[in-house]
């Protein structure tokens, strides 16, 4: 079993999903009184190649597997929105459209959806059932540490899993386990503690060591084994394997790569390879889409309201000092590819080299209107640009000039993390006072902690409430010079 193949969502991936959409097609043609002919029999299969494909791709099942279903729901109707769209062009590009009845078709692509997402309802509210009726698989953890008190918390808060946890083995005594999470050690510990680690919301009961463990599975016919051994304990893991097998258990394996601190994290297949995607951008599938979209409208909206005021500021610095309207400079970009960062030029030096100054307070080299630029952040509207250009995103880790990065990138532990995502116009760090000069370390780790945060808890409106904060912000005039 794979955080890609549970069997519910195989169930939904393999068998309810394409049963719905091609019955859906199939009802309005009757209700209609519509002949079946071979013309919709290709439809079917054309739209069963093309939504696999779609609904694969945007991930809509990960957020129905983390219960997210609001988040689900929108995935659904937009990855159908797609499935139309494509099916609309095949069309009309073969000219097989007028085989088809439009008023067929109309209902079909309306009731779809819905159907799909009250199927999943349905399924979800019977297991919910099943699950509060005791109908569950009866499941063990080999191994007391943080990768398996993640998995036995994850099973207790989804229910659709029909999991129920009996306990844990580990060679080590509760005493030993308790306020380490597994970590071998001798120390006494304090016994207050270690009676915490047996709490039902934490490990549960230990069942005994590992010699224990067939013995116990053969007496309670128990159903699921997940093994979460760190990876340097291969004797036992070995010794486990060549014993299970005399059990009619299934037998799982939980990596211990959980215990480092990822971003996005999930299991992928290349061919038939299982891998797993450790750090990952959270713009995939339809999220990244999404982003896309709502940046590139919102830019142009905000180009168009704002270019009399552009043409203002450019002329006000053409005339108040010498040099160029627009000052550019080499930044980094998504994947730490180097992109040109427009902002109006607010100083009388254009720094683009190995060593670049960073603006503090009271600078000596703003121009005559550069301070009132940069206060009111009004500097920054050239770099609407970049997002239509598809190099900056509206939010997201504001970019730093390519010296900057260099130097802090060897002194930040997962500072480059922060270019998994298009460097935003505005970011998390700079509404939460992170913003302007970082002349001590620890202001520039605190910025990176902030961008980190919004890459592994992003959503849409995440972005909404960081463009209001920062509207606000700039309308206070805070921590920019």
């Amino acid at each position: 079993m794979t955080a890609n193949d549970l069997p519910i969502v195989a169930f939904f991936k393999h068998l309810l999903d394409p049963f719905i959409i091609w019955s859906m097609l199939i009802l309005t043609a009757w209700l209609y009184d519509e002949d079946f002919t071979s013309y919709y029999l290709v439809l079917v299969i054309i739209t069963f190649f093309v939504s696999t494909y779609i609904y694969e791709r945007i991930l809509i099942y990960r957020n129905w597997r983390k219960g997210r279903l609001l988040a689900y729901m929108r995935d659904t109707v937009m990855g159908w929105l797609v499935i139309v769209a494509i099916l609309v062009f095949l069309g009309y590009a073969t000219k097989f459209y007028n085989q088809f009845s439009k008023q067929v078709l109309l209902t079909w692509f309306i009731v779809t959806p819905l159907m799909l997402i009250a199927s999943h309802f349905t399924v979800r509210s019977i297991v919910t059932n099943l699950y509060n009726k005791g109908k569950l698989r009866s499941a063990i953890v080999i191994g007391a540490n943080e990768n398996s008190l993640s998995f036995i918390r994850h099973i207790a808060e989804l229910p659709f899993l029909l999991i129920s946890y009996q306990g844990f083995f580990d060679e080590r005594s509760s005493s030993r386990i308790a306020g380490n999470f597994g970590a071998q050690t001798e120390e006494p510990v304090d016994p207050a503690t270690a009676a915490a680690i047996t709490r039902p919301d934490d490990f549960g009961s230990r069942l005994g060591g590992l010699d224990d463990v067939v013995p116990y599975i053969q007496k309670h016919n128990t159903e699921m084994v997940f093994i979460s051994l760190p990876m340097s304990s291969q004797p036992r893991i070995q010794k486990l394997m060549d014993e299970l097998p005399d059990t009619t258990s299934l037998i799982y394996f939980l990596p211990d790569i959980y215990i480092f601190d990822l971003m996005q994290a999930r299991f992928e297949y290349i061919g038939d390879v299982p891998v797993v995607a450790m750090n990952e951008s959270p713009f995939v599938g339809i999220d990244g889409v999404v982003k896309s979209v709502s940046d590139f409208v919102l830019a142009l909206l905000i180009i168009i309201l704002l270019s009399p005021v552009m043409a203002c500021i450019a002329i006000a610095v053409k005339v108040t000092s010498p040099g160029p309207v627009i000052f550019k400079q080499r930044r980094y970009g998504l994947n730490g590819e180097e992109i040109i960062v427009y902002k109006f030029r607010s100083m009388t030096v254009t720094e683009d080299g190995a060593a670049i100054q960073q603006a503090k307070q009271n600078d000596q080299r703003l121009t005559k209107i550069g301070g009132f630029l940069r206060r009111t952040s009004l500097d920054e509207l050239p770099q609407f640009f970049n997002v239509l250009e598809g190099k900056m995103s509206i939010v997201g880790p504001r970019p730093h000039a390519v010296a900057h990065n260099e130097l802090y990138r060897k002194l930040i532990k997962g500072y480059m993390l922060r270019h998994m995502a298009k460097p935003g116009i505005t970011g998390w760090a700079q509404v939460n006072g992170w913003r302007g000069e970082t002349e001590v370390l620890e202001k520039m780790k605190a910025r990176i902690e902030h961008d980190l945060y919004y890459l592994k808890n992003w959503s849409i409106w995440f972005d909404l409430w960081i463009i209001f904060k920062t509207v606000w912000i700039v309308l206070r005039k805070d921590n920019a010079y």
